[in-house]
């Protein structure tokens, strides 16, 4: 079974497609500047590694050219060979819980929801209506940033604000980054050679964006992210946690736009408001160099993560690991020393130094230690196309036309 996973921005289409009996990626690339006058195409398959500067005149033209690309250097025959396609989907909301059949009326859902991830939903949504276009016979299949999340309890997804807010609008918490935390958890139980269904866990999906899941017994309990990404964890350019009293008071006393607010927070804040750098590695070094402004970052950086890693022991009542994935989680050691510093007395958790210089999918923790840690590689793609995998295994789907017009 061949599985081609799909992630489309407002100007790149990132792909992945994988051999799921082998459970590896078989061929690789990206494509940017869709739209943008300027634009490149990479992909790479076995040895070989193609990147040419193209003229990309929208996400019709890049979605055309990658499928060329695939019959073009015989990778893989989209009409006999290719069993999904599986595209990720940011945003949703309450109704999509688990992977979804692409048609027509599922578009016009997830285009209502549109106006809860402007920024991706849109995107998202095109891809899957050009691919239904390009390859109708293909079985298009949503995969949701939101959905691990939806077993929340209502305690955990409700804001204390007036009932009508959520059940007229639907504001509450979503939570993002779930193909991450559903993957690592599934990853960090092979490893520990556990059934995922008796652990508790906390994962930590760090990078230039950010949020950590309180997971018990395979389920999502809780998490960082909220009704939008911006809450939780400081991230490389968004604020997470903050009184929400700074919005009404930059908008009235600093005759701040709500757009502009929102573009502070999302995009001027976070590492990069402390310090004027959202690259770790370069804060790291620069910290190094005894820089003030950059050890500040790493220290509210990692003092927020601490306080939710508290918080979660505190909502779980028993944890058997922490686990980090994620592109600072997976090869920032300091920063995970960091995180960790002064849990000893408080929770039990003692780090192995010599473990976490050295962690790939591996422990970190010391013997003695209560809690156990783990650095675990996380792979967002490889979850939407096993998602996609059992799916279709689960509903006997074969190739057909979609009937989206």
């Amino acid at each position: 079974m061949n599985i081609l996973v799909l992630n489309a921005g407002s100007s790149t289409l990132k792909w992945q497609l994988y051999d799921m009996e082998a459970s590896q990626s078989i061929a690789s690339g990206l494509i940017e500047g869709i739209a943008e006058g300027s634009g490149s195409f990479h992909l790479q398959y076995q040895s070989k590694v193609l990147h040419t500067a193209e003229m990309i005149a929208d996400h019709h033209a890049a979605f055309s050219l990658l499928f060329e690309t695939l019959k073009k250097e015989k990778i893989i025959d989209l009409e006999r060979d290719l069993s999904a396609i599986g595209h990720r989907v940011v945003h949703g909301g309450e109704k999509f819980v688990k992977p979804t059949f692409v048609d027509s009326m599922v578009l016009n859902e997830l285009s209502a929801l549109s106006p809860l991830a402007p920024l991706h939903n849109p995107a998202n949504l095109l891809g899957m209506e050009i691919t239904a276009k390009l390859a109708p016979q293909i079985p298009n299949i949503a995969v949701f940033d939101t959905a691990f999340h939806q077993s929340m309890p209502e305690h955990a997804y409700l804001y204390a604000l007036p009932k009508p807010l959520y059940e007229e609008h639907r504001i509450r918490r979503y939570g993002f980054h779930g193909t991450s935390h559903h993957y690592v958890a599934r990853q960090t139980a092979a490893v520990m050679k556990q059934p995922l269904e008796q652990l508790n866990l906390i994962t930590l999906h760090l990078g230039n964006g950010a949020s950590a899941c309180a997971i018990r017994e395979g389920i999502s309990v809780d998490t960082s992210m909220g009704f939008t990404p911006l809450e939780g964890l400081v991230m490389g350019t968004r604020s997470g946690d903050l009184d929400p009293a700074i919005v009404t008071y930059l908008i009235r006393q600093h005759d701040m736009s709500a757009q502009e607010v929102d573009r502070l927070l999302n995009s001027e804040s976070g590492l990069k408001g402390i310090c004027g750098e959202n690259d770790l590695r370069v804060i790291i070094e620069r910290a190094s160099d005894m820089d003030s402004e950059a050890q500040l970052a790493l220290d509210i950086f990692t003092y927020r993560i601490k306080k939710y890693i508290g918080a979660y022991i505190a909502a779980l009542g028993r944890v058997d690991a922490i686990v980090f994935p994620g592109g600072i989680g997976e090869h920032a050691p300091l920063i995970r020393a960091m995180v960790l510093d002064g849990l000893d007395d408080a929770f039990g958790i003692f780090l192995d130094e010599s473990k976490n210089l050295n962690a790939h999918n591996s422990a970190i923790h010391q013997p003695n230690s209560r809690i156990e840690l783990y650095v675990i590689a996380t792979d967002e793609e490889l979850e939407i196309a096993i998602e996609s995998a059992e799916f279709l295994k689960n509903h006997k789907l074969t190739l057909f036309n979609t009937g989206i017009s």
